[in-house]
């Protein structure tokens, strides 16, 4: 399919833009295979460069020969743009439609993506599986990297290496996917130098409503205990859900047959549920007319941050197991692709403290999210704004980016990336130039040839001149654990995202900038204090010298 074939009308003169922050623009708007730009003669008006697939949905009106297309986009923002001509505006709004909504991945702009800079590291083998394993390889003699998943054959959603306790084989692995759902057998997420326990994750189990047991998943979980020692179960779902799921052939762990673990049940909504409360809170910040009772009441009614609050507790519980009760933990829900990933990524942010470092986070989100098989191109499809809702998407990895910056609100000198890494993460997972967060799997990023043929974002985000603009000034690397509260009072709505299109952040910039001048002029008096320090001891010494007979 060529682009042409969709484009009606590629160009159109006299159109003004309306976007916040910015006065009105003339210009010419045109449209390409994957860019909608808008371009002015004006001295010093930036250009307009929008990503078709960063367009959530259109509407279209008319006042007399005039047409007015206004764009919702995924980062919620809003775009007016006033059209000269009935036919010309629904031209570009069918053009628009149809080029925002490819159904093939291969025809997305990451496969056309010819990057402006030096390539200093590939990305895509930055944080591969076996480096990773070699990081814990010498406290962790009991486990082992197995490639029983090499060609995708045992779980569709699992990398072709995963980390799996040295006494099972692989055979028994097989067996063991056959047990749980999507053939997700449990596999290591976290190992905890401090003690020796672990965080593993996986599918629910298929004991259906017979109470199906496998002896080899039972062996495999309890090959991760110490003698003596229990473990828990953290299921991400209630209890009345999870003994539901058994009438569809799924389940929960029977305490017959796990008599050393102590299943635990949490509730954190999935599907639907959160990408309704998305809509309803972007609703409630884009209405700038209520007054604050009426925007604070629906901001409740939304219920984002109850979602916050309960993924965070889940968290602080899972990391709770591990650092103060001692014990191992095996986390899942349903499918182990969703709630799974972010209470097994939040709890290693509180425990880990390379995790709360930039190429630490990185390599969370590949191995815990992007490698886990989170399915990023269903979950990510859609945004706030559109209509034609599918039901898998879901604004799952949003909202662990949520928690991730209540947290470092929390604790602002703990991590070494800003909240700007964050937005920038949230903005490629929806529309990006780079192939990172295309696919629902390693399987499909394989069968595509991502690594081939698309840029990681990595190579572009690890390049000195942009880690400069995601580095947390504040930063003072903090071994501990950190607990975060997730009292109602302590958690915030993140203006950084849901506000940053309804309220100029000047004022909030300017306070950041006198930070990072008040911190970088700290640290050269203190670079002078050491200077006067070293000389007044070389002087001291002197004197000692002179003065000995």
């Amino acid at each position: 399919m060529e682009f042409a074939e969709l484009i009606k009308t590629p160009r159109v003169d006299n159109v003004v833009l309306h976007r916040p922050f910015y006065p009105a623009v003339e210009g010419t708007l045109c449209l390409t295979g994957h860019h909608l730009i808008l371009s002015s003669r004006q001295d010093n008006t930036e250009e307009l460069w929008l990503l078709h697939s960063n367009i959530d949905a259109i509407d279209k009106r008319f006042v007399g020969p005039l047409g007015t297309i206004i764009i919702k986009c995924k980062d919620f923002r809003i775009i007016q743009l006033d059209i000269p001509g009935m036919e010309e505006c629904l031209n570009i709004a069918s053009s628009i439609e149809a080029l925002s909504t490819l159904d093939s991945i291969t025809l997305m702009y990451p496969f056309f993506y010819r990057p402006m800079f030096e390539v200093i590291e590939d990305g895509w083998h930055s944080f591969l599986p076996e480096q990773e394993f070699e990081l814990y390889s010498s406290a962790i003699s009991e486990w082992r990297l197995s490639y029983v998943n090499k060609e995708f054959s045992v779980c569709p959603s699992y990398p072709p290496a995963v980390i799996v306790p040295k006494a099972i084989d692989d055979d028994a692995l097989r067996k063991v996917a056959t047990f749980r759902h999507g053939g997700r057998f449990p596999v290591l997420s976290y190992y905890h130098k401090k003690n020796g326990m672990v965080i593993m994750r996986s599918g629910q189990p298929l004991t259906g409503t017979n109470g199906r047991r496998c002896k080899e998943d039972e062996k495999l979980i309890n090959a991760t205990l110490r003698a003596g020692k229990r473990g828990y179960i953290i299921d991400t779902r209630p209890l009345n859900v999870a003994q539901q799921a058994r009438a569809k052939g799924g389940g929960f762990e029977q305490e017959a047959h796990y008599p050393q673990w102590r299943r635990i049940h949490k509730s954190i909504d999935r599907y639907h549920i959160l990408q309704e409360s998305l809509i309803k809170l972007v609703e409630s910040c884009n209405d700038q007319t209520q007054n604050m009772d009426r925007w604070l009441s629906k901001l409740e009614a939304s219920n984002w941050l109850t979602h916050i609050k309960e993924i965070l507790t889940t968290a602080c519980l899972a990391a709770q197991c591990l650092d103060r009760e001692g014990a191992s933990i095996l986390i899942h829900g349903t499918e182990g692709t969703d709630s799974t990933l972010q209470v097994t990524s939040l709890a290693q942010i509180i425990l880990e403290p390379r995790s709360r470092t930039i190429r630490g986070f990185e390599a969370l989100i590949e191995r815990e999210w992007l490698q886990a098989g989170h399915p990023f191109q269903q979950r990510c499809a859609q945004s706030a704004y559109c209509n034609s809702k599918q039901k898998w998407e879901s604004p799952v990895f949003l909202l662990f980016l949520d928690c991730v910056w209540q947290i470092l609100r929390q604790f602002p000198c703990s991590f070494e990336f800003n909240e700007n890494f964050l937005i920038m993460l949230f903005e490629h997972a929806y529309a990006s130039q780079f192939g990172t967060f295309l696919g629902n799997n390693e399987s499909e990023r394989c069968k595509l040839k991502l690594q081939q043929k698309t840029m990681s974002l990595w190579s572009w985000v690890n390049r000195p001149s942009e880690l400069s603009k995601f580095t947390n000034p504040l930063f003072e690397a903090n071994n501990l654990v950190i607990w975060p509260s997730v009292a109602p009072q302590s958690l915030q709505l993140w203006e950084g995202i849901f506000l940053r299109w309804n309220r100029s952040s000047k004022y909030l910039d300017e306070a950041y900038e006198e930070m990072v001048n008040i911190i970088e002029y700290n640290k050269e008096l203190q670079a002078k204090v050491n200077l006067l320090r070293r000389q007044l001891a070389e002087l001291e010494t002197d004197d000692g010298v002179q003065e000995s007979p």
